[in-house]
């Protein structure tokens, strides 16, 4: 049985994309081979710049699209290279966006490379769009576990901490100052699909942050190479916020005062830092260690009662 596949060949059709709405499904049996078409220009203005309502993504790659769909975001359109569509492999993800009345694109090679923010595109690239998390809604879900990255400039790094600080169980995540958008194409495909999962919210002001957490009566405590309390010795089963500091000088002075607290990663000489991701998941699993050990001990009283 052939595949029937929607194929985007009109203006109109490209609008559904640029102005974020549906339209009728577009004409099958052509394929997209104009780098001037203005399908391309959406793509390439979301991979150079970010929009500040945080609202509109591009996924590149089958694997974070199929995650984002997933994390129930809305694919808006998808564009396929005709290996791509025709892979066995994502057959499963071309039914899922069909389901969830995604524009499904197929474009030849010279277009998809103009689409994708990759040197070397996948054959799938995306645009979805998610609904904000608010600085107070990242402070809600109890007992609160939340990075607050500082000044962390490498999108990279931005991803890498989200993953980690889903795997740890942080409840949400918090970029303050100059911090990479943690919703940049770059940034996405470090936390492989963490930052659509887990509370994220991008550009606060630390001190904003900071009033937040307190207001929830959550203890702020600030990560620091040398100087702090060993981490191991740092009770982290109470509701808490880490501070960590970007790359180079680490948190300001002015950051680090409005801690409650200070925590050290014991290091052995002469290394004297670590990479802010790295720090970030040793804190979060020694977090999630401590709260284990405490969930275990509580569920071994309550049935150490019941005998």
């Amino acid at each position: 049985m052939r595949r029937k596949v929607l194929i985007l060949t009109h203006i109109p059709h490209l609008l559904c994309c640029l102005h974020m709405r549906r339209v009728a499904p577009p004409t099958p049996g052509k394929v997209v081979t104009s780098r001037h078409n203005p399908l391309v220009k959406r793509f390439r203005d979301l991979a150079r710049s970010r929009q500040l309502d945080q609202r509109t993504l591009l996924l590149e790659g089958s694997h974070l699209v199929g995650e984002a769909l997933g994390a129930g975001l809305r694919i808006v359109c998808a564009a396929f290279s005709e290996a791509a569509l025709s892979d066995v492999a994502n057959s499963d993800l071309v039914r899922r966006l069909a389901a969830a009345a995604t524009d499904v694109v197929t474009v030849s090679d010279a277009v998809l490379s103009a689409l994708s923010p990759v040197p070397s595109p996948s054959g799938v690239v995306a645009i979805g769009q998610r609904e904000p998390t608010s600085l107070e809604a990242a402070f809600e879900q109890a007992p609160q576990l939340v990075f607050i990255p500082v000044d962390l400039q490498d999108p990279g790094n931005a991803g890498a901490l989200i993953r980690a600080a889903e795997a740890a169980g942080a409840t949400s995540v918090v970029f303050c100052g100059a911090s990479a958008d943690p919703f940049g194409w770059k940034a996405l495909r470090g936390s492989m699909g963490s930052a659509l999962r887990l509370p994220v919210v991008a550009r606060s002001d630390p001190s904003r942050a900071v009033e937040a957490a307190r207001r929830r009566s959550v203890r702020i405590i600030a990560a620091t190479p040398r100087g702090g309390g060993s981490l191991y010795d740092t009770d982290l089963t109470e509701p808490v916020a880490i501070l960590f500091g970007g790359e180079g000088p680490g948190l300001a002075p002015d950051v680090a005062a409005q801690s409650d607290a200070v925590l050290s990663i014991p290091m052995r000489a002469p290394v004297e830092s670590l990479n802010v991701a790295v720090a970030a998941a040793v804190v979060g699993y020694e977090a999630f260690r401590q709260r284990s050990a405490r969930s275990g001990q509580r569920l071994g009283r309550r049935a150490a009662g019941r005998t």
